[in-house]
Parts: C-alpha cells; sequence; structure tokens
C-alpha cells in the first residue's frame, strides 16, 4: 500500500472558509453503492428477464458504460426507465447498508464549532440524497445541498463548477474540497479551488488507493482542524 506521490501536510485551516464535501465514498461508505449497482440492480433484472444473474449482470454493464461520465449515470428516474425497474423502491431493499465512513462525524463536529461553511456537493440524485440523509441524520451538521442534479451539469464538468459559484457565491481561493474522484478533483482544481483533498478508502470492503496527483487521506483524522 503506497501513499500518494503528494501526501497531505497541515492544512491552512486559517485560511479556508469553505468546505465542500461529497457524499458517497467520502462521507458515506460506498460499499452500499457498490453492493446496489453490482449486486442488487443485477439481480433485479435476472429476475424481470429470466436471465441467469452472469448473464444479467454482463447486460446491465454494458448499459452503465453507455453513461458513464454524464448526469443521466446518477439519474434514478432515467435507470427506472431504461431497466423499467423501480430503482428508488430497489434502494429501499439494501438500505440497511447505507453507513458513514469512520471519523466523518468528528470532523463535522469540528467544522460546526468553528461555525465554518459547510456544503454537501454530490452527483447523487435527490431521492438518493433523501435517502441516505434519513438514515444517516447528516442534516444535522451539513445544512447545505447542491446536486447535479439541480444544477443542470455532472461534477466532471466546468459548468457545474460555474452553476454553482453562481448559486452559492463561495470563493474558490478559500475552499476545500473533499471527494474520491479524481475527475471531480482535477475540474475543481482547474476552477481554482485552492484545496483538494481525494479519500483514498472510498469503501470499507476494498483497499484503498491513493492519488498520484492529489493530497490523498483514509479519513478525516489526517485534516482535522485544530
Amino acid at each position: 500500500m503506497n501513499r500518494a506521490v503528494h501526501p497531505v501536510g497541515p492544512l491552512p485551516w486559517n485560511a479556508i472558509e469553505t468546505v465542500f464535501l461529497d457524499m458517497d465514498g467520502t462521507l458515506l461508505d460506498l460499499h452500499f453503492d457498490n453492493v446496489f449497482f453490482r449486486e442488487t440492480v443485477p439481480q433485479a433484472y435476472a429476475e424481470k428477464k429470466s436471465l441467469s444473474f452472469d448473464a444479467a449482470r454482463a447486460e446491465i454493464l454494458t448499459i452503465y458504460k453507455s453513461c458513464e461520465g454524464t448526469l443521466a449515470w446518477y439519474d434514478l428516474d432515467h435507470w427506472s426507465r431504461t431497466l423499467g425497474m423501480d430503482i428508488p423502491r430497489l434502494k429501499n431493499r439494501v438500505a440497511h447498508l447505507i453507513g458513514i465512513r469512520p471519523h466523518v462525524l468528528p470532523f463535522l463536529d469540528k467544522l460546526k464549532q468553528q461555525h465554518r461553511s459547510v456544503t454537501l456537493v454530490t452527483n447523487a440524485h435527490p431521492y438518493a440524497v433523501s435517502l441516505k440523509f434519513e438514515k444517516t441524520g447528516l442534516g444535522a451538521w451539513i445544512p447545505k445541498i447542491y446536486c447535479s442534479h439541480d444544477l443542470g451539469y455532472p461534477k466532471e464538468t466546468p459548468e457545474f463548477w460555474d452553476a454553482l459559484k453562481m448559486a452559492s457565491g463561495f470563493h474558490p481561493e478559500v475552499t476545500l474540497l473533499a471527494d474520491d474522484t479524481e475527475a471531480v478533483l482535477l475540474m475543481a482544481q482547474n476552477q481554482g479551488i485552492a484545496y483538494p483533498i481525494h479519500m483514498a478508502a472510498p469503501s470499507s470492503t476494498q483497499p484503498p488507493v491513493f492519488s498520484p496527483r492529489f493530497p490523498s487521506i483514509m479519513d478525516f483524522r489526517e485534516i482535522m482542524p485544530p
């Protein structure tokens, strides 16, 4: 297990005013989403189409790939229409797997105590955000939410960050973004966000992968404000 090329040093918290946090893989364990998309959806599709699980999964993966990197990939309504299944209902079936990543709550507590501006910035569909906030109670720490569906673009595009700047008025030079997706961090950095932080261990069931490009952490203890 190799550390990132750019390990995290002490952050200049006195210069950070805004904290943007991704949801899945950053605040929440990505295990839920991995199980849902790799097991729950293919199994339901197999039952619907009278296919073997392996055949259904192969077909589903092909369909997934056609939407990667687009807003449709994150759109539960799109998948309900495309697959002919009630995707929100399926999410509820495995909602017991939704869980907060280790050391997230102490980090959020510290940010709240210091009266910092904390905002959820996510590609997740609004229904998924609502379900996960209901299961975890994260709304007690995160009062502001911006979904890519509300802004009309995924986080991997410059248009998302332009729209977010218009909607929230954030100043990128004093903003931190924590996310588990390097493409998102790269786009945010290109848009001027000064403190991109990569989450190396988004899933509790998979080994960590450290970023060669961004400061990369296992959990929020490594960047806890003083």
